[in-house]
């Protein structure tokens, strides 16, 4: 029925009603949850820069921080994307919308539980290793069984609707690349949710007495099949939302569809291989070096190189589309005459570069054997993983919501101005971070889970890191500063234009948020190739050899062969 569904005058694609109110209905709930994450934010940053906070506040807010920022902002935000791209860009009506109303319900009242457990209870402020023993309270894990159960909900409800789009004929021939990476993605979500379970159930009955204990080393083996994946499902879902912001704000398509979907596809054999490095340093000797030497030395590079693909790929998507705008001189023009001031370009470009330069080649190093000697629970993993999560995956969905604003709850955005300048401010401030971090860990050993970093709780064993840590920790406050204020300038613009910004019709929806078209041929781009994206990959390829020399280097003076 008409009154069902509308046309997007953007896309043309068919929106329907309750496709679009769910979309809110996530949307909305994971920029609450980076509300929260980023106020329990301010207190880890200037409890480890400043000692501002007592340092037993550390862990309960350093917990509250990572389930909100990690969990739950990007698994709610993914679930809109797996909604928009299932139903939205097939044309079709989801299928079961009064389940996906009960998914988002128990995803609700399980992120609820958990953030009220670590409120409640120290016994919670569990890090991202929670083994047995330790152990926390029955409604921590009765929230987090919840938050999976709905989850995997909305997982299902979006094959089904995939399904749906198929049998119905609302979309024939090859899933579109979207949709196709959010397919690869949903499949790892499943798998990742499904092994969550097999460690978080036994718990919830651990913690509630009808298990009298758990195997440690059985559960932190299994636990490793879930924490770890859980983050490339965030990193299918970043990929899949960079080839929509490069379509969306340039009209960029891949260079090739094929290879692009190939990409995908070892993601899906090989990505979770690579969570083995988790048990690089796995004391019991259960696990043998020639174990984590071909998963973490060979397999895991078949992913590496699904990743490689795609830094070549979605540049040259921006690329392809640019230059058949006509800025086709030289190498870089296309990149000089980007729309800059469209804050979902300028956060797709640091987006990229930020995870592919910090993140990426951290993640391949720190998974190295040898080199994760020197990266294990040092700062330099939380560099590693706030290159990747936040800077990568972070931007890339604050992007998107450049476009969900308009193009879903159909209002302007507010402040123009401050919003070109937002992703600017929190790129910037997560690259100093993130730096500093890296350096602080590989250079200097400093502990990751450690709070007070100045006189280590007056322990005996304490000691005095030279003047250069506090340097760095002090570069690494600023560049929390700076991200947090990006943070909450991101949030302010959202609530502002939730609640405030302008209706728009369709008539100014079509003149402002048009896909670029080509100016020309749309082949000629492909025909030139995309000789500027080449050249950016050789440099980056350049980069990823000096950090594996470099570190390299570094593991040969701190362990000296010889001597």
């Amino acid at each position: 029925m008409a009154s069902e569904a509308r046309t997007c005058a953007v896309t043309g694609f068919r929106v329907y009603r309750q496709t679009e109110n769910l979309i809110k209905a996530n949307a909305v709930a994971a920029v609450v949850f980076l509300l929260i994450g980023g106020i329990a934010a301010v207190v880890v940053l200037l409890t480890r820069w400043l000692g501002l906070f007592a340092p037993r506040t550390f862990y309960q807010f350093i917990a509250l921080h990572g389930w909100s920022m990690l969990i739950f902002w990007i698994i709610f935000f993914e679930v809109a994307i797996l909604y928009f791209a299932g139903s939205v860009m097939l044309n079709a009506r989801l299928a079961g919308t009064r389940l996906a109303w009960g998914a988002f319900g128990l995803m609700a009242i399980g992120a609820a539980m958990v953030e009220a457990a670590i409120l409640r209870s120290p016994l919670n402020h569990l890090s991202f290793q929670p083994y047995p023993p330790l152990r926390g309270t029955w409604d921590f894990y009765l929230g987090t069984d919840l938050f999976a159960v709905g989850a995997l909900l909305a997982v299902a409800i979006f094959f089904a609707t995939v399904y749906r789009a198929r049998k119905e004929k609302a979309s024939q021939g090859p899933l579109p690349l979207v949709v196709y990476g959010a397919f690869v993605t949903a499949v790892l979500a499943v798998a990742t949710l499904l092994v969550g379970a097999m460690v978080f159930v036994p718990a919830f009955l651990w913690a509630v007495g009808l298990v009298p204990s758990l195997n440690p080393f059985v559960w932190k083996l299994v636990y490793w099949g879930y924490g770890h994946p859980s983050q490339q499902i965030n990193l299918g879902a970043t990929i899949s939302v960079w080839y929509l912001l490069a379509f969306l704000t340039v009209g960029g398509t891949t260079p090739s569809e094929k290879i692009s979907r190939f990409a995908f596809v070892l993601y899906l054999v090989a990505i979770n291989l690579g969570s083995a490095h988790h048990l690089q340093t796995e004391p019991s000797g259960a696990l043998s070096v020639g174990w984590k030497w071909i998963n973490t030395g060979y397999l895991m590079h078949l992913a590496v190189l699904g990743s490689m693909i795609h830094a070549f790929a979605v540049p040259g998507s921006v690329e392809i589309g640019q230059r058949a705008r006509g800025y086709d001189r030289g190498l870089f023009q296309w990149l000089a005459r980007g729309p800059w001031r469209n804050p979902a370009f300028s956060s797709l470009v640091l987006s990229v570069a930020l995870f592919g330069f910090l993140g990426g080649t951290t993640g391949v190093i720190a998974g190295t054997e040898q080199l994760n000697l020197k990266w294990h629970n040092t700062t330099a993993i939380m560099g590693h993983f706030h290159g990747v999560v936040v800077a990568g995956t972070t931007l890339a969905f604050m992007g998107l919501t450049y476009y969900v604003l308009p193009l879903i709850f159909r209002r302007r955005v507010v402040a123009p101005r401050l919003a070109a300048v937002q992703p600017w401010l929190f790129g910037i401030g997560v690259g100093l971070m993130v730096l500093a971090f890296l350096q602080l860990g590989v250079r200097f050993g400093l502990p990751r889970k450690q709070p007070d970093v100045f006189a280590f709780g007056r322990s005996p064993l304490a000691f005095r890191y030279p003047p250069e840590v506090f340097a760095l920790l002090t570069v690494a406050g600023v560049g929390g500063l700076l991200a947090l204020a990006g943070g909450a300038l991101f949030v302010a613009l959202v609530v502002g234009t939730v609640l405030g910004g302008r209706r728009l019709t369709d008539e100014e929806l079509r003149r402002e948020y048009a896909i670029p078209q080509p100016a020309s041929n749309p082949g000629h781009a492909r025909d030139v190739g995309v000789r500027g994206t080449f050249i950016l990959c050789l440099i980056f390829a350049a980069f990823f050899l000096a950090m594996y020399v470099a570190n390299y280097l570094n593991l040969a003076r701190a362990w000296p062969i010889g001597h």
